[in-house]
């Protein structure tokens, strides 16, 4: 079985209605509603993972759980990365198999997000503490006709994880937030 590939780019996200518009007249459908999510990434002592790239993801959607693992991704116009993911009966019990196991937490990141879709790929759109984003997740042919469609282009496409944008928002806003989440950074 051939190892399951995320293809993706995110954007910076103006006006929400506006995009929304966009999607119902290219006929998206929305898969699922604006709906609150929490995820925590983990690691071993010396961050092993997170030097070779890779993450282990504990999220919940709403009140769905799914444990993630991505592989060091290649980054060129897209990201694409090595993504393994299954739904998990009992988050808070993952969790502890995964403390057990000597994760721990390293970063929280919270959003709400409404996902699209019109059964080729899925654009999703997000609101963050740092702000609003947009991700459009498919092939890379598709990837780029819907952002044409949505009036988004090439050069406003951003292949940075939501870790590395709070990074980069923490040093810009000068922030000593150590998570993404709606409590730590109140705007």
């Amino acid at each position: 079985m051939p190892a399951p590939k995320e293809v993706e780019i995110k954007f910076r996200l103006g006006n929400i209605p506006s995009i929304v518009r966009k999607l119902k007249q290219a006929k998206f459908r929305l898969a699922t509603r604006r709906t609150h999510e929490q995820n925590t990434l983990y690691d071993l002592e010396g961050s092993p993972l997170r030097q070779r790239g890779e993450i282990l993801r504990l999220r919940k959607y709403g009140n769905d759980w799914e444990l993630t693992h991505k592989s060091k991704g290649r980054v060129g116009k897209h990201k694409t990365r090595i993504e393994n993911q299954t739904k998990v009966a009992d988050g808070p019990r993952m969790e502890a198999i995964i403390l057990a196991l000597g994760y721990k937490p390293l970063f929280r990141y919270e959003k709400f997000r409404a996902s699209w879709t019109d059964g080729k790929g899925a654009v999703v759109l997000d609101e963050t503490p740092i702000g609003n984003f947009g991700e459009i997740e498919g092939p890379p042919h598709w990837i780029d006709a819907t952002a044409r469609l949505l009036g988004i282009q090439p050069g406003d496409y951003i292949t940075q994880s939501y870790g590395e944008l709070f990074l980069h928002w923490k040093r810009e806003h000068k922030s000593a937030a150590e998570h993404m989440t709606f409590k730590a950074i109140q705007r």
